[in-house]
């Protein structure tokens, strides 16, 4: 069933003092797929001189902003509508662990199979993933995969930073989902499964109403190439299903955060407020 949202993304700097300039790149519009119908995107920024736009390599699209005259404060606001129908999802194979061995799909997928600084595992989680690999064929070693991520983690808000990487979030057993979609990206790729990190929002209600706006925040999740990707939130144990909107792809969370640029002279940047809003229309 196909279920429409309004979301809005507000994020609102402050600096101790004004900066000269600054130079910006915004991943915030929500990807355009076979099952997701982007339908409106806009993106306003206080204070703004121009806009660009670009898709990335990972095939993210990128508004580009610079705010160039002297400011002690940036607002970026990006609002989207948008159509999500899971049902129109293809549907993965079920290929062999040879099949995903052959040299044609590592020589495609390689970027998705090599290990980032923070993708890279613990031995604790490689052997285990490693363990679940010989006992079951791709599709259900990937399901159990990231079981087992799910249920070695606690979920604590403020546990972990953007920097932390899978092996930290695993030793203190605890993280945000970040740090779920890490470490089982990077279980996935040891086992030779093809693994990319992706970056969107989560409504927090399980069947939310028409009409009802709710809090919500910048998601992470995994997908898994087993002929098509297949995508996991081990974060929730849930199914990528209408609940979850696709922003952008990449290796892990460097290559598609919300925002991230660059400000001209001393600053520091007193306080930093984000909200995310998910309204259902249909």
């Amino acid at each position: 069933m196909a279920v429409r949202y309004r979301i809005t993304h507000t994020s609102h700097y402050e600096y101790d003092r004004g900066v000269a300039a600054s130079f910006n790149e915004a991943r915030l519009t929500p990807a355009q797929t076979l099952w997701q119908t982007r339908l409106e995107s806009d993106l306003h920024v206080e204070p703004s001189t121009w806009h660009h736009r670009f898709t990335d390599y990972w095939g993210t699209e990128v508004r580009v902003f610079e705010a160039n005259s002297a400011h002690r404060a940036l607002t970026v606001r990006a609002t989207s509508l948008v159509e999500v129908d899971a049902s129109r999802r293809p549907a993965p194979g079920d290929p062999s662990w040879a099949q995903l061995r052959a040299p044609d799909v590592v020589d495609r997928f390689v970027e998705y199979l090599t290990q980032t600084p923070v993708t890279t595992p613990p031995d604790e989680l490689r052997d285990l993933a490693e363990s679940i690999a010989a006992d079951h064929r791709p599709v259900a070693a990937v399901e159990r995969i990231s079981d087992a991520v799910s249920a070695a983690l606690t979920y604590v808000p403020g546990a972990t930073e953007v920097h932390t990487t899978a092996a930290e979030a695993w030793a203190e057993r605890s993280g945000v989902c970040q740090d779920y979609t890490h470490l089982l990206v990077g279980a996935l790729r040891h086992v030779g499964v093809p693994a990319r990190y992706v970056s969107g929002y989560l409504h927090p209600a399980a069947d939310p109403a028409v009409g009802e706006t709710a809090r919500g925040e910048s998601h992470a999740w995994a997908e898994g190439w087993l002929g098509e990707w297949a995508p996991h939130d081990p974060t929730n144990r849930a199914a990528v299903a209408e609940r979850h909107v696709m922003v952008g792809t990449g290796r892990d969370y460097g290559d598609v955060p919300p925002i991230k640029g660059i400000v001209a002279g001393p600053h520091r940047t007193n306080s930093l407020a984000v909200t995310v809003e998910l309204t259902r229309l249909a």
